[in-house]
Parts: C-alpha cells; sequence; structure tokens
C-alpha cells in the first residue's frame, strides 16, 4: 500500500460526519443498553439476573397498588419456566394513557406523590423495560366495564382495541424474555418463590397465587425470620412496629451478623442507609440498657430485619437493592434519626418489661465478650502473619475490581476462585479475566473446622489468609468479592476439600452463603472431540472446534454419551482428573461469561447442623456401620470405555 493510500485509509476509519449521529428511540435503546436498566443479562440460574428483574418490575406496579388500598389479590403464572403473566386487582393502568405508560420512558403515576406517596417504582422506566427486553409483550387494563388491550413485539406496538368486560378492574401484564439476549433462560422455582414470600412478608393481608400455590403471611416480618433462620432462637422474636417502619430481631447461638433489610416493599439485598442506621442504633440502645459491653459483643450472633416506607427514595441504582436515600421525605427528617428514636424507644421498653429476654440477651452478649478477650492476643498475631505473608503474592492472585468498590459499574462481576494446589491455580491463574477474577491457593486439604471456637480462623494459617482475603473479619461490608467460588477436582478429594471449605464458612460466616456469594465451580469431566465429518442435521459445527477437531465438553455420563452420539463412531474420549491437567487456552472457557455455577444454599428445612453433626462431627463409628450397611458390590462390572 502506497503511503498516500495509507493516509486515504486512516482519514477513512476516523470520519465524523452528520450520519454518525443517530437518534435512539426509547425501546432502542432500551434494547441497545439492557445493563443500563436491568444489570446483567444472565440466564436465570442466579438471583440478580435480568429475568427476575423483569418480573420484579411487573410486580412493583401491582404492590404500589395494594399500598394504595387497591386490590389485596396478585395471581402470578410462569409457563414452561419461560413465560409470565401477573394479575392484579387494582385500579387498572388509565386507559387512555395505556400505550405510553408501558412504551414511553420517563412515564408514569408516580411522580405525583399524592397518588403514590411511598412506592418502589418512581423512574418511569420498569415496565417499559419489560416490554422493550421481551419477544412478546401485552398489556390490559380492566375499568368500570371495559378492557384495552395492547400488544408489542419487542417494544413495538402490534395491537391496540378496547372492548366490553365483566371482569374486576386491574391490571394483567404478560411478557416473554427476549431468548436472543437472555439465551437459554429458565425461570428457576425457588428463586421466584423467595422473591414472592418477600413480597408478602412487607405486605401483610397480600395473597399471592404462584402457580396455584397460595403465598401469605401474617406476622411479616417475625414470619421472615422464622423462615430463614437455620439455628435456633435464644428468645422469641422481637417484633415492633410503627407508622413507617418495622423491625423484628433476636440471637441465635451463631457467629456474624445477618440482615434483611427492605424499602417500601423492595428488598435491598445490599443493604443501605436505613441498614446502617439499624446496626448502629440497636446496639447502642442494648449497649445504654445494661450501661456497658461494646457494640461487636451486642451483634455476634444477631438475625434481624428492618422494612421502613420513604417518601420518593433514592437508589444507587435501577435495580435498587441499595438504599442511597438520607432522608425519610424531601423535606423530612433524616433515616438514621428516624430509625434511631425509633429504637430508643420501643426497644428499650420492651426490655424493661421483658427482663427474660433481656437477661438471656446479656448472656449471648458475655459469651461473645468471654471468647473475643480470649481470642485477643492470637487475633493480633493473626493479623500481623497475615500482612507478613504478603497476600498479593503468596497466596491470593488479586483482581482490580472489588466487589467493595462503590463506584464501579463491575462491581457485581468481582470474583474469587479458591483452589488446591499449584498446577490448579496455575491454569485458573492464566485464563482469568484479570480485571475481576481472583484466585487463592490453598495448599493441601483444610482443617475440619466443625464443633471449633472461631479461635481456629485466627491459629490456622490457611483460613486466617482466606479470611483476610475475603476482608471479612469485621462484617461482611467490607466483602472484596461478590462471588467466592469453591474450584476443585472433580473426584472424591476434590468434594472432600470443597466441603471443608464449605464447613468452615456455615461454621463461622453462614451469612456469606445465605446472602448467596458461595458457588461451586462445574468443570467439564470429559473432553469428546472427533474429525471434523458432517453430522445430525447435515452441517459441520464450527462451534467449539480446535484445529481439525469438532470438540464437545461433558459435564456428565449422559453428556458424554450424547456428544458419542453426535460426532459420530470412533470419538476421542479425555477424562480429565484434576483442574491441573485441563490447559490454560481450554480453562478460559470454563470460566468466562458461560461458566456453569452451582449456588450454595442455605434454608432452614436444610437442618444444616444435624449434617454437619454427622458428617463432619465426631461419630466415626457411625458413619462407618452406615457406609457398610449400604456398600454395593458390582460382581459383573461391564468393561469401561477406555480414555485417552
Amino acid at each position: 500500500m502506497s503511503e498516500e493510500a495509507a493516509i486515504l485509509k486512516k482519514n477513512e476509519t476516523v470520519r465524523y460526519e452528520d450520519d454518525n449521529i443517530r437518534h435512539l428511540s426509547d425501546m432502542e435503546h432500551v434494547r441497545t443498553r439492557p445493563g443500563m436498566y436491568i444489570g446483567r443479562l444472565g440466564d436465570g440460574s442466579l438471583p440478580e439476573d435480568g429475568i427476575y428483574v423483569l418480573l420484579k418490575e411487573v410486580i412493583d406496579n401491582s404492590i404500589d397498588e395494594f399500598k394504595m388500598k387497591a386490590g389485596d389479590r396478585l395471581e402470578i403464572t410462569v409457563d414452561e419456566q419461560l413465560r409470565v403473566s401477573v394479575r392484579d386487582y387494582g385500579r387498572g393502568i388509565p386507559q387512555g394513557k395505556l400505550i405510553e405508560a408501558v412504551s414511553v420512558l420517563n412515564t408514569g403515576g408516580k411522580y405525583d406523590s399524592k397518588a403514590f406517596k411511598k412506592s418502589v417504582g418512581l423512574n418511569g422506566v420498569g415496565v417499559k423495560a419489560v416490554n422493550a427486553l421481551s419477544t412478546h409483550f401485552e398489556v390490559r387494563s380492566f375499568r368500570e366495564g371495559k378492557v384495552r388491550k395492547a400488544t408489542f413485539e419487542r417494544g413495538i406496538l402490534t395491537s391496540d382495541m378496547t372492548l366490553d368486560t365483566q371482569d374486576e378492574n386491574g391490571t394483567y401484564i404478560y411478557f416473554e424474555p427476549d431468548n436472543t439476549l437472555f439465551q437459554n433462560y429458565l425461570f428457576q422455582d425457588d428463586i421466584v418463590e423467595n422473591m414472592l414470600r418477600n413480597y408478602t412478608y412487607l405486605n401483610t393481608g397480600l395473597t399471592i397465587m404462584y402457580n396455584g400455590r397460595r403465598i401469605l403471611s401474617r406476622h411479616g416480618l417475625e414470619d421472615l425470620l422464622s423462615d430463614r433462620m437455620t439455628n435456633d432462637a435464644l428468645y422469641p422474636i422481637i417484633h415492633l412496629k410503627g407508622e413507617d417502619i418495622e423491625i423484628a430481631f433476636t440471637h441465635a447461638n451463631q457467629y456474624g451478623e445477618e440482615y434483611y433489610s427492605f424499602v417500601n416493599g423492595q428488598h435491598t439485598t445490599q443493604g443501605g442507609t436505613h441498614q446502617s442506621a439499624f446496626k448502629e442504633h440497636i446496639a447502642k440502645t442494648i449497649k445504654d440498657f445494661f450501661g456497658k459491653y461494646e457494640y461487636g459483643d451486642i451483634r455476634t450472633g444477631i438475625v434481624a430485619a428492618i422494612a421502613i416506607n420513604v417518601e420518593e427514595p433514592v437508589f444507587e441504582s435501577q435495580t435498587k437493592i441499595k438504599l442511597g436515600s438520607t432522608l425519610m421525605a424531601p423535606d423530612g427528617e433524616t433515616i438514621n434519626k428516624y430509625v434511631g428514636d425509633f429504637i430508643k424507644q420501643q426497644v428499650d421498653n420492651y426490655l424493661h418489661i421483658h427482663s427474660d429476654v433481656a437477661e438471656v440477651i446479656e448472656q449471648k452478649v458475655k459469651e461473645s465478650e468471654r471468647e473475643r478477650k480470649a481470642m485477643a492476643g492470637v487475633t493480633k498475631l493473626a493479623r500481623e502473619r497475615a500482612k507478613k505473608a504478603n497476600l498479593h503474592n503468596r497466596k491470593l492472585r488479586d483482581c482490580r475490581i472489588h466487589f467493595s468498590d462503590v463506584k464501579s459499574e463491575r462491581k457485581e462481576e468481582s470474583s474469587i476462585f479458591i483452589t488446591e494446589g499449584d498446577s490448579a491455580s496455575g491454569s485458573i491463574t492464566k485464563s482469568r479475566d484479570v480485571n475481576t477474577q481472583a484466585v487463592f491457593s490453598l495448599r493441601g486439604k483444610p482443617l475440619n473446622t466443625f464443633g471449633l471456637t472461631k479461635k481456629v480462623v485466627y491459629e490456622n494459617e490457611e483460613f486466617n489468609l482466606l479470611q483476610a482475603a475475603l476482608d471479612i473479619e469485621e462484617s461482611l461490608d467490607t466483602l472484596r468479592y461478590n462471588k467466592v467460588i469453591v474450584a476443585t477436582d472433580a473426584d472424591v478429594d476434590g468434594m472432600h476439600i470443597r466441603l471443608l471449605i464449605i464447613t468452615f464458612f456455615l461454621q463461622f460466616f453462614p451469612d456469606l452463603i445465605k446472602k448467596g456469594h458461595v458457588y461451586v465451580l462445574q468443570t467439564p469431566l470429559f473432553r469428546v472431540r472427533n474429525r471434523r465429518t458432517k453430522i445430525k442435521g447435515g452441517k459441520n459445527k464450527e462451534q467449539g472446534a480446535k484445529g481439525d477437531f469438532i470438540t464437545r465438553y461433558c459435564y456428565s455420563e449422559e453428556e458424554r454419551l450424547q456428544a458419542i452420539q453426535e460426532l459420530g463412531p470412533d470419538p476421542e474420549i479425555t477424562r480429565f482428573k484434576g483442574l491441573g491437567e485441563i490447559s490454560p487456552e481450554e480453562f478460559a472457557g470454563f470460566i468466562g461469561p458461560d461458566m456453569r455455577l452451582e449456588q450454595v444454599t442455605l434454608h432452614k428445612t436444610d437442618q444444616v447442623q444435624k449434617l454437619l453433626e454427622y458428617y463432619m462431627g465426631k461419630n466415626t463409628m457411625e458413619r462407618q456401620n452406615f457406609i457398610i450397611d449400604n456398600l454395593v458390590i458390582e460382581e459383573d462390572r461391564p468393561e469401561e470405555d477406555v480414555y485417552e
């Protein structure tokens, strides 16, 4: 290429003309920048995935109707985990503005605080985003014997009609998320049900019918704690209500602090100003009542929930998971003062009346104080060791973006892989995204911590350094990674290490699991590949091809057999025995955007303490007898496939 031609080509690439200036319609903008409106996309395997934000945006409008005392029931159907319909029995969207209400941004009835004083959705965005990001969207408004029905395809109006009806007033919305955006998505029943239960805890008297099942709460936040606690309460749950505030709390025999917070019915999973105010003032009130003790000792083992109603709340993002407001209303008192005054008066009164409960609380606080003082010397030395270990070079290959980076738009992507051995950690380190993925390398099998006190966290070097890497010694508020991913080999030893790590979290940091931060990395057991040939469907499949091979990675025996059938005879089959055997080039695909993660969950019905006591406790003979009684000897075991 001549010098003149090169200059012309360079100038061509930097042209900036009238044609470069584009205007996007509201619906086009949402579809072009979905992350601005709903956060991540995802496939529905995680609670923060976008399809649940779509569902929440629709339900929020119905909840606002209930709060305005218009309609006390809600019917929700999720068809084949793909399509959703929501019917409320409120006032119905004003029919003259129905189209604008669901398709024009910054249009809504919630800007006038007289109509919606303490609403969740204030920005005139939510249901419009649902419309834009759905392949099919339908809205019906039932009002005074008339129904106006409008349908849309990816935000574009396709039909609009008004008919007579005998149905009750209210609104019906149907949507099917766009599978070109939410690829291979499915609504998970347990995630949806958990979301709906939160709505009923905050709206006593509301009945939700979900796929024919009735969900309701009679005692609000008291029911929430009763349903979520995995350890027995040390005293009856203290449940107190005010005009715009409701709190519930108790203590349990567990480490750490566990909080659930809500604003105007919205679950603020990352807390905010209201949760911070509760933590400060519950400790201060109890300290003032007894005239002694430290805040940390008072809050150790606490399980609590707070819900407040705020006029025109300000959240830190469109997904509304952290409250940023400092005022109860634009011209009102501060949230901190409002929450503090309520707790000071109501909790102090309660403790004076219920001296038996106050006595139990003091016993718990004293136990926490004794343990803290016993650990004082050990804690100081452990912190010094952690500092000297130089985490960033010895144990931890850190990333650039952390969950605690408040202003980072990618903080939700931050994760840390906990793995064992140099070869496995080396493969992950070479394959990871250095911006959002950190790696922590364990040395050998961790200690079984079941039944031990928190002193062991500081005495055991591995756990001391892990705690320091996660930055959760004092509180989960400073957690550095949104996802804590246990990445171990898919064999017996790997499973054992995985259980020991999860036992450590269950024993000392259960809220890390309850808040949905702990995951297990699923890595393939087999690689099946064959020469590029015509396969089922008559096409050469290029996806996953490497060199002259078509490759399938299989996570189970069933997937292996399916791959063999699909790729034809005599495939090359590799059985991965450990993470260290997977090359960094291959590993990059397993920890990328489509990595398979299994979330570790913790529910009251799991009977965790009994399970831990049986499997991790000192009942060796009982376990041994169980194994002997259930041992299966395969005398006529078929010949195994030969893996390369």
